[in-house]
């Protein structure tokens, strides 16, 4: 009687190393540049989505604001500034200024959102130069992930003062349209609940504007403070350099 033994199967072959042991073996540069381009195309779709959503609410915010308007102005023309007025007023300015400050804060979002996605493409083109390092007279975005780098990259002309920045930004618009309408609506209160002149209703409404922008800048400062503190460059800008390169 013959036994007959059977062939064993070879062992599958595992996977291959991770990291930068002695057994990993380099990731060729076509494999490397296509994950490269992949990850580029889906920051630059998620910045552009973003944007887009942060500027419909902004729309949104100013088209709500201006329908309120126009129809305070055309219930004061039919019937004067009767309490169907107030009435009216006391009712639309709070649903414009929830509008306004639900706006403004996803602005704040979407400009973290942005400095994140643009520190990361700056990561990536970096790489691209690693690779092809003869093509870096053709880069004109930043190469860097520190703010010099973000700042190349969003195009901020240099030597602008921060102050001129923040007032041309629109986030700013919404603040000071947000102070306003905060301003108008407690004035309206005041005339109508407790009767009170228009220099004071003027006076009140002054101080709740101001108040109303410093929290709104005071918010803004604290939370730009904490959301740098959570991105750290990798590729931070040399002394000197300021070309982004």
């Amino acid at each position: 009687m013959t036994f007959e033994r059977s062939a064993t199967p070879p062992a599958e072959p595992g996977p291959a190393p991770v990291g930068g042991g002695p057994a990993a073996t380099p990731t060729p540069v076509q494999i490397r540049l296509q994950i490269l381009s992949t990850e580029h195309w889906s920051l630059l779709a998620s910045r552009s989505l973003a944007w887009n959503e942060s500027f419909s609410r902004a729309g949104m915010y100013l088209s709500t604001l201006t329908g309120a308007m126009v129809a305070l102005g055309l219930i004061a023309g039919v019937s004067g500034f009767n309490d169907a007025f107030f009435v009216f007023a006391l009712v639309i300015l709070p649903v414009a200024l929830f509008v306004g400050v639900g706006t403004w804060l996803r602005m704040g979002a979407t400009n973290y959102h942005d400095a994140v996605t643009v520190s990361g493409m700056n990561r990536i083109r970096g790489a691209y130069l690693e690779i092809a390092p003869d093509l870096e007279p053709y880069f004109v975005m930043g190469v860097h992930d520190d703010a010099p780098g973000i700042g190349i990259t969003m195009a901020v002309p240099p030597g602008t003062a921060q102050l001129v920045h923040l007032i041309a930004g629109t986030p700013t618009l919404v603040m000071v349209l947000n102070a306003v309408v905060s301003g108008a609506t407690v004035a309206l209160a005041l005339m109508h609940f407790s009767s009170a002149e228009g220099g004071i209703a003027v006076v009140a409404a002054l101080v709740v504007a101001i108040f109303a922008l410093a929290l709104q800048l005071r918010i803004a400062r604290r939370n730009i403070r904490r959301l740098q503190g959570t991105v750290q460059p990798m590729f931070p800008t040399p002394p000197g350099d300021r070309t982004g390169a």
